[in-house]
């Protein structure tokens, strides 16, 4: 194989004349026509002057065009680094900056702002706007029409992805082709993906869930994707019966969920929901299957490893977990302290070990060293549990872990208890600063439309079901929890709220 991973995207294992994206527009693209798209970009590229192994910045909206990009980069042997479209010009700045990236392409009201920043760092600059305008496209339109496919091997780098950064600098995650490959053809064959199957595509396409899992996996099987831009509850319910697959977060569910259109007849055809980025709530397991018949199936995975693992596509899928290890991820239960296992059953912190292990953290030796053990295993800061019958639960993060008058308190068991109650739609339990004991609990509660949940009653319930030293201290209602783009909870914004709820004046 000259290119393994651009290989076994654009293999001969595809039809090309067959579909590939169904546009939002209506219009369609062959995987032929996307091919020769990817090409054209590859070499606007190298008249620029790219080699193998440049970083690209990306901060565009989602459209084929963007999507081309990605894998002209694979094809050219280029380093794809994907922005959020949500971070501003000085976190960009940091991005350029750290990543040496050698152009940044953008939306064209942006350039200006931006243009002083890679000069600075001696980056090009592009735009790319999400109708295919800009000039980037501009420069491709010109290129043939065909490309050299760049030799790589499995190790070298194919994209560079920045964690979120909620705690000190944004780290940047180095996945290699192997990591990808690997990852997307476990996924394909884990989840019965083949060339029949229509993914309704509703991701953003600047992390790991909408490009390295959906995006990748629909290639590898030689599928096609309904595209779309971002999720539209009247869109996606219009294009559900074209579609086989889905892919979503949370949200995407619990707001199908609140429309009467979505029933077991509109979704009969499906064959498989997926979810992720965020835990899904059982109840919402258990009113989409009442209301549809199917059993959504949730996976677990992280920037730094793609997916790890994943409930079964036969077999039980168990509300509250992530399944098991996928084939070839070895995953095992620590203590944070000594790094030895712990009994099972038992809460510690995952490690994981795999070909979809990421390969250490751009420029940061000492964290790659702190959080990639040498023998390859990858601490990955999430806390949880094995169960009895192997399925593994996510308790929360370690940063999130509570420890009050001495006693470790794990967020996610509060959690449970608080989001049976009646009114409450969803909880995050977090832990302030209190003088006495160091931290203690605090629980926010988002009430389901129309209720005002009992406080007292609550507090009464969580009494009767935890030990004492778990007792919330305050509960406090909100409208909603703050969510990052990809739905999870940010319980770092709550603290830094309450932070002072406790503190004497």
């Amino acid at each position: 194989m000259t290119n393994p991973l651009f290989d076994a995207l654009f293999g001969d294992h595809i039809g090309k004349d067959t579909i590939f994206l169904h546009l939002p527009d209506g219009d369609t693209l062959t995987h032929d026509g996307f091919l020769k798209l990817t090409a054209r970009y590859a070499n606007a590229f190298a008249a620029q002057g790219l080699t193998p192994g440049d970083r690209v910045a990306a901060q565009v909206e989602k459209s084929h065009d963007a999507l081309a990009v990605y894998a002209a980069c694979v094809q050219a042997g280029l380093v794809f680094l994907p922005l959020n479209t949500g971070y501003t010009v000085d976190e960009l700045s940091y991005f350029i900056e750290d990543s040496g990236a050698s152009m940044v392409i953008c939306k064209g009201d942006r350039r200006e702002a931006l243009t002083p920043i890679a000069n600075k760092h001696r980056a090009q600059i592009e735009t790319l706007e999400d109708d295919g305008t800009g000039s980037l496209p501009d420069k491709a339109g010109e290129q043939a029409d065909s490309f050299k496919t760049v030799k790589r091997t499995e190790d070298d780098l194919a994209a560079l992805l920045y964690t979120s950064g909620t705690t000190g600098r944004s780290k940047g995650a180095m996945l290699s082709q192997g990591n990808l490959l690997s990852n997307a053809q476990t996924l394909a064959e884990h989840w019965r993906f083949t060339s029949d199957d229509v993914l309704l595509h509703a991701l953003p396409i600047f992390h790991t869930h909408g490009l390295f899992v959906a995006t990748n996996i629909t290639l590898v099987a030689g599928g096609s994707m309904i595209f779309l831009p971002k999720f539209d509850l009247d869109t996606v319910i219009e294009l559900l019966p074209k579609a086989t697959s889905m892919m979503g977060v949370p949200t995407f569910y619990t707001r199908l969920l609140d429309d009467p259109r979505f029933d077991k007849d509109l979704v009969a055809h499906m064959r498989l929901f997926v979810s992720g980025s965020a835990p899904l709530l059982a109840e919402t397991h258990t009113r989409f299957e009442q209301r549809t018949g199917h059993r959504i199936l949730e996976r677990y995975g992280m920037t730094e490893t793609n997916m790890n693992t994943s409930n079964p596509y036969d077999g039980e899928r168990r509300a509250g977990t992530v399944g098991f290890p996928l084939p070839g991820v070895e995953l095992k239960i620590t203590d944070p302290e000594t790094g030895e296992e712990v009994p099972q059953g038992e809460v510690g912190q995952i490690e994981v070990r795999g070909p979809n292990v990421f390969q250490g953290y751009w420029q940061m030796p000492e964290k790659t060293a702190a959080e990639l053990r040498e023998n390859g295993f990858f601490i990955t800061g999430d806390l949880g549990i094995i169960d009895d019958r192997g399925y593994v639960q996510i308790v929360g993060r370690n940063k999130d872990l509570i420890i009050s008058g001495g006693y470790n308190i794990y967020p996610k068991e509060i959690e449970l208890v608080l989001d049976e109650q009646p009114g409450v739609l969803e909880s995050a339990v977090i832990g302030v600063p209190h003088a006495d004991f160091g931290e203690t609990v605090v629980g926010v509660l988002v009430p389901e439309a129309n209720a005002e949940p009992d406080l007292e009653a609550i507090a009464e319930a969580t009494s009767q079901a935890l030990a004492r030293f778990k007792h919330p201290r305050k509960l406090i209602i909100r409208d909603e929890l703050p969510r990052n783009s990809m739905g999870k909870v940010q319980k770092n914004l709550l603290r830094d709220e309450f932070k002072d709820l406790f503190t004497p004046a």
